[in-house]
């Protein structure tokens, strides 16, 4: 019940204030370059939803630079996998009601940028609750070593975050304001 509180919360909290705020996409690059992780190749992502932090500007810049770009595809009992996709193809809405790429080249991204509603400070995340995440990134680890960085706007911070053990904590949390 805390969970579905606090979601309740920050999607109306989001939805009223997302649009003062203009995150700064030269950080996430410059912290990307410093670790060395533009010469990772494949970048996984997400289509914004709900007034998500806006990536799309940000995957336009990863793909001129020749890295690859893909968006999830969902699947029966809360899975997903990643797809190949261009700024320049086109979406279709999936099952789910989130633009998915028409692609079925099947990518295991180096990289992973993850929505959330809320996240505290030990990187932790919360989600939707449908567990799409957790599951990708628990399966993704056991096949190859994988960079996950939480998309999120800085008041999405909580003090408090219940967690359990599927929850999967993230490398690293990009707010307009600061990279932890």
């Amino acid at each position: 019940m805390l969970k579905k509180n606090l979601r309740n919360k920050i999607l109306v909290y989001r939805k009223n204030n997302y649009k003062f705020i203009i995150p700064k996409y030269h950080l996430l690059l410059g912290i990307l370059k410093k670790f060395n992780l533009l010469e990772k190749k494949k970048f996984g992502a997400y289509f914004p939803i709900n007034y998500e932090i806006d990536c799309l500007e940000l995957l336009k810049q990863l793909e001129k630079s020749g890295h690859k770009i893909s968006l999830p595809i969902t699947r029966k009992g809360n899975k997903m996998d990643f797809f190949e996709w261009s700024s320049k193809d086109p979406l279709f809405i999936g099952k789910i009601g989130i633009p998915e790429p028409i692609s079925k080249k099947k990518v295991y991204p180096d990289v992973l940028l993850v929505p959330l509603l809320a996240f505290n400070k030990y990187k932790f995340r919360l989600g939707y609750g449908g567990g799409y995440y957790d599951r990708y990134i628990q399966k993704t680890k056991k096949i190859k070593k994988i960079l996950t960085i939480g998309m999120a706007f800085s008041f999405q911070e909580v003090k408090r975050l219940p967690i359990n053990e599927h929850d999967k904590k993230l490398d690293f949390i990009f707010t307009e304001n600061y990279i932890k």
